[in-house]
């Protein structure tokens, strides 16, 4: 579970607040969405609730294991594929302890789960950067999270590993019972997979809600600054539904 009370941050005293006042709370099985335009505050929100920024105002509670998977990544050093994913077992070893049989098991099932089990052995850097992303999953998979937290996880995959994680996360969310928060700029996506959003409009203000209250065309509009449109399909579900920006809206580009 995460429970944030009365949360706020801000680079420096005279500086504006990227967000305040924001209270929420999650239980083990939900999704939440953080969307906002860029340099709203999504990420650092992200990197409070992981507990690598410290919040200006307000507490963050939670009770579980961390999975923190950034939006890039980079590393000097030409560790493999599975190397990379076995990190996420760390946690479990000892002081001086090599990784078991079962560490490698745990390591192998969750790349398997992502779909790399055939890049195991390939160094990391010479993934796309898509599926890095993949190997990044992976390993806070492997770790045993009870909280997974994304920064923008489909953002350089294409269309079909996109649906392969969106459907690994609600799968791992509704199966499993993993709390999992992800910014996304793609409000389509966190129809797909979360239960709650909260939108980050600008400088102090912000708003959290249940899916459905949220995500309606007059609240998207007035987040993205461009005028959005709703489109159902099938049987009117929301996890049926498409959200499309009116580019025509902003007028042309000289």
């Amino acid at each position: 579970m995460i429970e944030a009370r009365e949360l706020g941050f801000r680079f420096a005293p005279d500086t504006h607040w990227l967000f305040r006042d924001l209270s929420f709370s999650l239980a083990g099985g939900q999704t939440l969405a953080l969307l906002g335009r860029n340099g709203r505050g999504k990420t650092t929100l992200l990197k409070c609730v992981a507990n690598l920024l410290t919040p200006s105002a307000g507490a963050i509670k939670s009770d579980g294991v961390i999975g923190y998977v950034p939006q890039q990544f980079s590393t000097p050093f030409s560790y493999s594929v599975f190397d990379i994913v076995l990190m996420g077992r760390a946690r479990h070893l000892g002081m001086f302890s090599n990784p078991t049989s079962q560490d490698r098991a745990r390591a192998n099932e969750a790349l398997d789960l992502v779909g790399l089990g055939e890049f195991a052995e390939r160094a990391i850097m010479t993934l796309s950067g898509g599926e890095r992303q993949l190997a990044l999953i992976a390993r806070a998979l492997a770790s045993q999270a009870d909280i997974l937290l994304l920064d923008e996880p489909t953002s350089a995959l294409d269309f079909r590993n996109q649906a392969i994680v969106l459907s690994m996360l609600r799968h791992l969310a509704a199966e499993r019972g993993l709390t999992v928060i992800m910014t996304t700029h793609d409000p389509t996506h966190a129809l797909e997979i979360a239960d709650r959003a909260i939108f980050l409009y600008g400088p102090e203000r912000s708003e959290e809600g249940p899916l459905e209250a949220m995500f309606i065309e007059d609240k998207l509009t007035e987040l993205y600054g461009i005028t959005m449109r709703k489109f159902n399909s099938g049987d009117n579900g929301r996890r049926h539904a498409n959200i499309v920006a009116d580019y025509r809206s902003i007028g042309a580009v000289s």
